[in-house]
C-alpha cells in the first residue's frame, strides 16, 4: 500500500504560464503613458513586472507626474488588458491546458497572479478552466506584490499546502523569487520575451524547456512522492 503524497498542492502563475498576456500589460502601460506624452521604456517594464496592480499603477502615476491618479491609471490599464483578452489576444499557451488539467487530477491547484482580479476571472472563464482551481489569489488582494512571497503564501494557505510540500510553476524572475521565498519548490518555464535573470533561475528546482517538460517533471515528482 502506498503512502500519501507529500506534495500537497501546486500553485500556478497566470501571465506567461497559463496565457500569453505579458505583452498586453506592456502595451497597456505604453499606451497609458503615450496618451500623456510620456515615454515608456523596456526598462520601465522590467521594473514593474511582478508588481501588484496598485504598485505598478502608482509607479506609472509618478512617471506621469500625478501620483494621485494611480487608481485611474490602474483602471485604464486593466480595462485595456481585459478588452484585449476578450478580443482573443490572450490565448492559452501551448500545453497550458494539459498541464493544468492533468496536475489538477492528481492534487489540488491554486493560482497566484500579479494580474488584477478582473483579468484572472476573465481568463479562467473565457478558457473554461475556472473549475480546475481550488483557489485563486491576485497580488492586489495581499499586502505586497512579487518578488515578495505574499501572494504565493496566501494561495498555499488557501489550499492547505504545508511547509515544504508545494510546487510553484513560474515564468518570470520576480515570480520565481516570490515562490521560492514562500517555501515552494519552483518549476520555471522561462518567458522567452522577458527572460528571467540567471540568479533567479538558479532558485528553481527545475528549469523546463516548455509546458510539456514541466508537466512531465511535476507528474514524476508526484509519482515518486506517492511511492515513498
Amino acid at each position: 500500500m502506498s503512502t500519501p503524497s507529500t506534495i500537497s498542492g501546486v500553485v500556478f502563475d497566470l501571465d506567461g504560464i497559463v496565457v500569453d498576456t505579458e505583452h498586453l500589460w506592456e502595451q497597456s502601460w505604453h499606451a497609458c503613458c503615450s496618451r500623456r506624452d510620456v515615454r515608456w521604456t523596456r526598462e520601465d517594464t522590467r521594473e514593474v513586472q511582478g508588481m501588484s496592480a496598485p504598485e505598478w499603477a502608482y509607479y506609472i502615476a509618478v512617471r506621469l507626474g500625478s501620483p494621485g491618479q494611480a487608481r485611474s491609471v490602474r483602471d485604464e490599464c486593466v480595462g485595456y488588458v481585459v478588452a484585449a483578452i476578450r478580443n482573443g489576444q490572450g490565448p492559452l499557451l501551448n500545453g497550458a491546458r494539459d498541464l493544468i488539467v492533468k496536475v489538477a487530477e492528481q492534487v489540488q491547484i491554486a493560482l497566484a497572479s500579479s494580474a488584477a482580479r478582473s483579468v484572472i476571472d476573465t481568463v479562467l472563464s473565457l478558457h473554461q478552466i475556472e473549475d480546475r482551481f481550488s483557489a485563486t489569489v491576485s497580488s492586489e488582494e495581499v499586502r505586497r506584490g512579487k518578488p515578495n512571497p505574499d501572494v504565493y503564501q496566501e494561495a498555499a494557505r488557501r489550499i492547505g499546502i504545508a511547509a515544504g510540500t508545494g510546487i510553484a510553476v513560474e515564468d518570470s524572475g520576480n515570480g520565481i523569487r516570490a515562490a521560492h521565498a514562500a517555501g515552494l519548490s519552483v518549476v520555471a518555464i522561462p518567458n522567452p520575451t522577458y527572460p528571467p535573470a540567471q540568479e533567479a533561475l538558479e532558485l528553481a528546482d527545475h528549469v523546463a524547456a516548455d509546458h510539456h517538460d514541466a508537466l512531465d517533471y511535476v507528474l514524476d515528482r508526484l509519482a515518486k512522492e506517492t511511492r515513498r
